[in-house]
């Protein structure tokens, strides 16, 4: 029989093991994560630059030249306009797309759809972006084509500012509405289906039956999927910097590509990080709504 000291020393032993397994990965994640974010906030009060000696600190002038520049507070609008207009239509595509792939009856037909659905979102942002600046290309574009065959009028998409920002909202649409479709799609299988049943007995309709039940069961994924989608419509980059450059006349310039227009290519990283900054502050802002909201509708 083992004593109580050998169960002590074995115990001892599998924490040690254990913190042993963990530490290459903790020390990944301090050099990759808390290092940079370190480093950044420090640099947003500096007028560091990567090919200039002395370093100064400057305290909060960074943040006050951002707020006070017109561009700036331009690409800040810009980004929650696209935020916004992204979000909404996202959650209704992909919402509409759970219930009629949950409506349909066949097993296979639901695996098809899911299938055919998921394919934009599996596609890494930068094919997405080239394959629609390839479609979409004022000289050779098969959408042009198409125009041009129906007699239609014809535009040079991410160069006109009535269309470029509508178009890089159409886009990420297309590829990341299926990712709000597969959450949905997930906890709709969770929706006890006696509601369903008793709903039907007592006569509801299709529209009282999704709006009493179906929603109310998905308060929570909704607020999740809309969190998610928040967070990564804010922060987007890819696809305007390989589409627009954040042009034409700054319509499309978001905070990630003022950032990287002003800061980055310019080599002023203090700029940049207090950018970066002042956009994280302001994606806490919002996530912090969403989860009170979240909490509110569980009663906590």
């Amino acid at each position: 029989m083992t004593t109580n000291r050998e169960k002590q020393l074995k115990t001892l032993g599998s924490r040690k093991f254990s913190t042993m397994m963990m530490l290459p990965t903790l020390i990944t994640m301090v050099i990759m994560t808390v290092y940079p974010m370190i480093s950044t906030i420090l640099y947003s009060f500096t007028n560091f630059r990567l090919l200039k000696k002395n370093t100064q600190f400057v305290g909060f002038q960074n943040y006050a030249n951002l707020l006070s520049n017109e561009y700036f507070q331009s690409a800040i609008l810009v980004t929650v306009k696209f935020t916004v207009l992204s979000v909404i239509f996202e959650m209704l595509l992909g919402f509409l797309f759970a219930l009629y792939v949950d409506s349909l009856k066949s097993k296979k037909v639901q695996t098809v759809m899911r299938i055919f659905l998921l394919l934009p979102y599996l596609l890494p942002a930068v094919t997405v972006a080239l394959s629609w600046r390839m479609m979409l290309s004022a000289n050779y574009g098969i959408v042009n084509q198409w125009l041009t065959d129906l007699h239609l009028p014809v535009y040079n998409w991410f160069s006109d500012i009535h269309t470029a920002f509508g178009m890089l909202v159409v886009i990420d649409i297309w590829q990341n509405s299926p990712f709000v479709f597969l959450l949905l799609y997930a906890s709709l299988q969770s929706v006890p289906k006696d509601q369903y049943k008793a709903a039907k007995m007592d006569g509801a309709g299709r529209l009282s039956t999704l709006w009493y039940i179906t929603i109310p069961n998905l308060k929570t994924s909704l607020a999740l999927c809309a969190l998610l989608r928040t967070i990564d419509s804010f922060r987007i980059f890819d696809k305007v910097n390989l589409l627009t450059g954040g042009g034409p006349a700054n319509s499309t310039t978001t905070i990630t590509q003022y950032i990287y227009n002003y800061g980055i290519k310019s080599l002023k990283f203090g700029l940049g990080s207090a950018g970066a900054l002042i956009m994280t502050v302001i994606v806490l802002v919002l996530s912090s709504l969403y989860i009170k909201n979240a909490l509110k509708t569980k009663g906590i």
